[in-house]
């Protein structure tokens, strides 16, 4: 019996397609203005790849910012729940969960059952966000990948001392003028989103094994300055970016058990 979970992202909106815990299909798109058919095409991508349709679905759950305007899934669920069902499955020792998306940050306590037992979130602005890399990306001109190659080589970082997507793109500006090196830019800016990262994790008391999700979790060299900060390896799914519309499918799937 198949279900279907949707996490409608402020950058892209997700589908995945399970069968029991099984992912059997998902996609990928961009957002845009229109949240509610970029949700019907990213389920439509995910059916047709796996070749199947609509009336095929048992269950619908949808997730993420956008999924009170979405009218067609039988449940709706916070993204915070989603992700910690989807992290937890794929590695079930996980008792914290990171979360970086487009927009906000979240870390996130689980049960040994996957529960959410507390959680600490920020989400009043881009500080510390896949959004916040974009921006400095483009202020360095290089792309996300060459970000990540970058830091891991770098042998410092320089001093970033704002997360304000505003304030920090003008200082790696003013770094850029006074010849700092691109490479210990890019680490002293995973340093200070990680500074920001380990703050919420206090707040949680967070504990090991932690997983981290969200589109941020690709980028390697960000990835390996967190595992300093935290003195613990972290765990990375085969598909971070996909873990709250695969939660949210499982989600749905329990609802046809």
């Amino acid at each position: 019996m198949l279900a279907a979970g949707i996490d409608i992202g402020s950058l892209t909106t997700k589908a995945v397609i399970v069968e029991g815990t099984r992912p059997v299909a998902w996609s990928l798109r961009p957002t845009g203005a229109f949240s509610q058919q970029s949700a019907r095409a990213a389920l439509d991508e995910a059916l047709t790849s796996c070749g199947h349709a609509f009336s095929d679905l048992a269950a619908i759950v949808a997730t993420g910012y956008g999924r009170i305007t979405v009218p067609f899934p039988s449940r709706k669920v916070t993204e915070i729940t989603c992700h910690a069902r989807g992290a937890w499955t794929e590695f079930p020792r996980t008792r914290t969960v990171i979360d970086v998306g487009g927009q906000d940050s979240k870390v996130i306590r689980v049960d040994d059952r996957g529960r959410v037992t507390d959680f600490a979130m920020n989400d009043k602005c881009a500080a510390g966000t896949g959004r916040f890399l974009e921006v400095m990306a483009r202020a360095l001109e290089i792309d996300l990948e060459e970000m990540a190659r970058l830091s891991l080589s770098a042998r410092s970082g320089a001093t970033v001392s704002s997360t304000c997507t505003v304030f920090a793109e003008s200082e790696v500006i003013s770094l850029i003028a006074q010849g700092r090196p691109r490479d210990e830019i890019v680490r002293g800016l995973h340093g200070a989103i990680c500074d920001r990262l380990q703050g919420l994790v206090a707040r949680v008391g967070a504990e090991p094994e932690i997983t981290m999700t969200g589109g941020v979790a690709l980028n390697r060299g960000l990835l390996a300055v967190l595992q300093e900060h935290l003195g613990h390896r972290i765990n990375v799914p085969s598909h971070p970016q996909l873990q709250g519309a695969y939660g949210a499918a499982l989600i749905a799937a329990e609802q046809t058990a």
